[in-house]
């Protein structure tokens, strides 16, 4: 049953308070070495989740999810970023893979994978990068797949394939097409990942962290041809819209991120004393919550703005651009700063930020690097200004979502 529009606020404070009051909690054995103790934890808050009506929010009702809209949605993904295992617990980690499914696969593959999908049976993967080429360009991808006898046959190596030791298949982006433009050169593959030839080499370490992005090889994988995601030479149409919507939601977890560290720097303040008086009284200190503070504020309303547009039916690439730039600064100010805060204890592990400030690094790298952003945007917008053109009027675009 779908989600009554007026009721995302209420839906909000309960999944706030889920992750505050039941993940948080267990946040050290989830992370823990003990992997069979973290999956019956794991397991545990899946069936509260279920039980308390907040699994599978976003998910479209017609594959057995919630319904609810992109909007509110959005909202949603803003406290679920308040932890990096909530979208396992909440069931919304499947969301884009499964909208791709829903929207490119053949029959056989909604059969085999949609419903277990939403229902949190199996996991998804996603294969994009690889290593030593620069993604920033993806037209360098060298993996690919060359039809013979009915199967294509797939050769290459990616990494950074988050879950693929506990995933069902692999969706993977390969070349399968010569001689034509470059970005109509590639297509989407679905592989399971018990397929011989799918071999994994490695969990790659990220900072010092085990990441769950795995390298993994692929030697003569053969899969027969409607394991093909949509139309020969659409990957790159199929990325971009898993891509742009998917931004979104990292930016909005971002924000997540960055109030449960603000939250934490605050209260740090008002605990800690140092030189006859709190540290909520030093002016350094005050300042630390000021920029914060506007950087959060200024960040999440650029978020909503891209996510208005998206749901008007804009591809809004220069907003998504913007917000992904801003918004992985931003998390990373506002994290150093209540590191910062906490002085020598904000280094170590006993308190969440030594772990989210190294996560926060990657944001400026994954899903494009700032600087592809930054040129992208530029570019978009300074042709708006070429000859007479009619540039860029930001009150005529806000006013279009009035």
């Amino acid at each position: 049953m779908s989600l009554n529009r007026s009721d995302w606020k209420k839906t909000r404070a309960k999944v706030k308070a889920f992750v505050e009051d039941k993940i948080y909690p267990q946040e050290s054995v989830l992370q823990g070495d003990d992997r069979s103790a973290a999956n019956l934890a794991l397991g545990e808050l899946i069936d509260e989740a279920k039980l308390a009506g907040l699994w599978a929010l976003g998910h479209p009702v017609e594959i057995g999810g919630q319904g609810m809209p992109f909007l509110e949605y959005v909202y949603i993904n803003e406290v679920i970023g308040r932890s990096e295992y909530a979208q396992k617990v909440f069931g919304t980690l499947t969301h884009q893979d499964s909208i791709m499914l829903h929207e490119y696969a053949s029959e056989k593959w909604k059969k085999e994978y949609l419903q277990p999908l939403v229902s949190g049976e199996v996991y998804p993967s996603f294969a994009m990068t690889e290593p030593n080429i620069s993604s920033s360009d993806p037209t360098q991808l060298q993996t690919s797949a060359v039809l013979e006898d009915g199967n294509w046959v797939i050769n290459g190596r990616k990494w950074f394939t988050t879950g693929a030791d506990e995933a069902a298949y692999t969706t993977i982006m390969c070349r399968t097409e010569t001689g034509v433009d470059a970005h109509k050169s590639f297509s989407m593959i679905v592989v399971p990942t018990n397929k011989r030839g799918y071999n994994i080499i490695r969990d790659t370490p990220l900072l010092g962290l085990n990441s769950g992005h795995f390298e993994v090889e692929y030697d003569n994988i053969r899969v027969p041809e409607d394991h093909l995601l949509g139309g020969r030479g659409e990957g790159f149409l199929i990325a971009q819209k898993r891509l742009g919507p998917g931004r979104i939601f990292h930016c909005m977890r971002w924000l997540g991120q960055a109030q449960r560290a603000f939250d934490l720097m605050c209260h740090r303040l008002h605990e800690r004393r140092a030189f006859g008086g709190s540290l909520a009284d030093k002016q350094l200190m005050q300042l630390h919550v000021f920029n914060s503070l506007s950087e959060i504020q200024a960040c999440r309303q650029l978020t909503l703005q891209a996510a208005r547009r998206i749901d008007s039916g804009d591809a809004a690439r220069i907003e998504i651009g913007m917000i992904k730039v801003v918004g992985a600064k931003m998390l990373h100010n506002v994290i150093d700063r209540a590191v910062q805060v906490y002085g020598a204890e904000g280094l170590t592990d006993d308190t969440p930020l030594s772990r989210m400030y190294r996560h926060a690094r990657e944001a400026r790298i994954y899903d494009g690097p700032d600087e592809v952003h930054i040129q992208s945007v530029a570019r978009q917008l300074l042709k708006r200004y070429k000859g007479e053109g009619p540039g860029w009027d930001f009150g005529e675009r806000d006013s279009e979502l009035m």
